[in-house]
């Protein structure tokens, strides 16, 4: 059993599909196959069902995939490692981030160190918090920038909180309250709302203030995207709660301050075995003052 062999068998588990994986592999098909192959006979087990069709994990498979993962990882930090050893951050730097990060200007902060760092090959991806945290566990990706609301523990990871941040209302620049300097959650509760979908970190936040003003609402909208949200807000079918630091480069939309409010507090997050260097580099580059 070789890396070569570990790789291959991730992109075919990954891609469902011989040729897509060895044009990822940069090898031709056969090649790969024959590795597969090979190592299945090594193993005493197949690790896919193949047809004409398609191409899934056996059960020996599903069991085999996440300790190969694991050892292309490991892999992957020793070569790190060394080059770090020797003043060269090199390796993957792979960051996930809620789509309203306001705490850190992440694309800021990735130039920087990527004119530092050019080695590091870097991937960025956007989804919700507990999506975030779930791969950075698994060590699909090395840090995350999460919103959560107060008092939310992070299980499993370490964390660094960023900001504290109050929820603010947005509203149509029509709308009554619009342009007041600051209103309570009773102003509003009677509205419709367009909101994150429910159970998500962002819809927790908002539900988390209403239940301790003891008041109730009406979700009519439920969206993913928070630019999509201000745009709802603006054509008057509702109005919204959002962080509100990042709720004001929001166009189109009258941000008011909420006196009886709950907050968001921003976390970056990296797994408990500690970071790569590139991590750690990248880590010591966002939370710096």
């Amino acid at each position: 059993m070789n890396l070569q062999q570990l790789n291959y068998v991730v992109a075919v588990a990954e891609l469902g599909n011989f040729t897509r994986a060895a044009q990822r592999c940069s090898v031709v098909q056969s090649a790969l196959s024959h590795q597969i192959a090979k190592l299945e006979q090594e193993l005493g087990a197949r690790l896919f069902h193949r047809t004409s069709r398609s191409v899934a994990l056996t059960p020996a498979g599903a069991a085999f995939l996440p300790a190969a993962r694991d050892c292309l990882a490991a892999a992957e930090r020793a070569r790190a490692e060394v080059y770090a050893a020797t003043g060269e951050i090199r390796g993957r730097l792979a960051v996930g981030m809620i789509p309203t990060v306001a705490a850190v200007d992440v694309p800021a902060v990735l130039r920087s160190f990527h004119q530092q760092h050019p080695q590091v090959r870097i991937s960025l991806v956007t989804a919700g918090s507990t999506v975030l945290a779930d791969q950075v566990r698994d060590g699909a990706l090395d840090v995350a920038f999460l919103g959560l609301a107060e008092d939310v523990e992070i299980p499993h990871l370490n964390s660094r909180p960023l900001a504290r941040d109050p929820l603010a209302a947005l509203l149509a620049p029509g709308h009554p309250l619009a342009g007041r300097r600051r209103i309570r959650l009773e102003a509003i509760a009677a509205e419709e709302f367009v909101d994150f979908p429910a159970g998500t970190t962002g819809r927790v936040q908002a539900d988390h203030a209403f239940r301790a003003a003891g008041l109730e609402r009406t979700v009519a909208f439920e969206v993913t995207d928070p630019h999509i949200m201000a745009r709802l807000v603006t054509e008057g079918l509702g109005v919204a709660l959002l962080a509100s630091a990042y709720a004001v480069r929001l166009p189109g939309v009258s941000v008011v301050p909420v006196e009886n409010t709950s907050h968001r507090v921003e976390h970056l997050i990296w797994s408990r075995l500690g970071p790569t260097p590139a991590a750690g580099a990248f880590i010591t580059r966002a939370i710096r003052p």
